[in-house]
């Protein structure tokens, strides 16, 4: 019940007929993919340093793929980073971060922040 309600009130809020929202819907799982394919590769590299560049390619991978996309990388930073203040993590480090995040959101090259010697394969 509260899901169906969750969704009318997208539809009223969002303005949007069935076709943009089925569209917005993908775009916004695609978009959790790619956010979750930086996590996995960020994990696997395990390389010091590379963790803003994991943040902006995460970003801007999701993004590229329309609205739905860039609402779930803002959606799933934003929870990251939440969380992360409230374990006690620095707030520096999460305001960096968080530059990183718009930086790939708003369509920036991530590799500008890629570090020396990260294997090409990311």
């Amino acid at each position: 019940m509260k899901l169906a309600i969750g969704i009318i009130f997208c539809f009223l809020l969002l303005g949007v007929d069935s076709q943009r929202w089925t569209s917005f819907v993908k775009e916004a799982g695609q978009g959790a993919g790619d956010m979750w394919r930086a996590y996995s590769d960020m994990r696997e590299a395990n390389w010091k340093g590379a963790d803003k560049y994991f943040h902006a390619r995460g970003n801007y991978d999701a993004a590229r793929r329309g609205p739905g996309g860039a609402w779930a990388a803002k959606v799933i930073s934003d929870a990251r980073e939440g969380i992360q203040r409230l374990t006690g993590h620095g707030a520096e480090d999460s305001r960096a971060d968080q530059f990183a995040n718009e930086w790939g959101r708003s369509g920036k090259d991530p590799n500008h922040f890629r570090p020396a010697g990260l294997p090409r394969k990311y």
